[in-house]
């Protein structure tokens, strides 16, 4: 026997607003399920659902899981439309040529802080 994951557990301050911003970005639906709990959900269930509960304390230091995301249009596209939802830019990295499976990513940060990765899938690689 084996488990599944059911969803990606997000603790923050602003469970709503996190909700809110996550499923514009990945085009999903955010619902309340529980007071200061949204779950934002692929409306086909194709998707892991991403779940945001409120939590007294601030977050502090780097997050220790992040997501990546990926696009089929341009890197820079991409970028500006997660900025104009409410990210902030935090750099592009590019991957040494001399790796098997270079990419090239932007690092950003949701609107409480947490950093995440945006990718083109024309700038990853090694992902088939």
């Amino acid at each position: 026997m084996t488990s599944s994951l059911q969803a990606v557990v997000v603790d923050c301050r602003n469970p709503k607003a996190q909700a809110a911003f996550w499923a514009k970005v990945l085009g999903r639906t955010s619902v309340e399920r529980n007071t200061d709990e949204y779950l934002v959900s692929d409306p086909a269930r194709q998707a892991t659902p991403l779940y945001f509960m409120k939590v007294p304390e601030p977050r502090v230091g780097k997050n220790r899981l992040h997501l990546d995301l990926v696009t089929e249009g341009a890197l820079d596209d991409e970028v500006s439309r997660l900025m104009a939802l409410g990210a902030h830019f935090v750099e592009v990295r590019q991957d040494p040529a001399t790796l098997d499976n270079p990419d090239t990513w932007a690092v950003l940060e949701d609107p409480e802080g947490n950093v995440f990765c945006a990718a083109s899938s024309s700038t990853v690689t090694g992902w088939a």
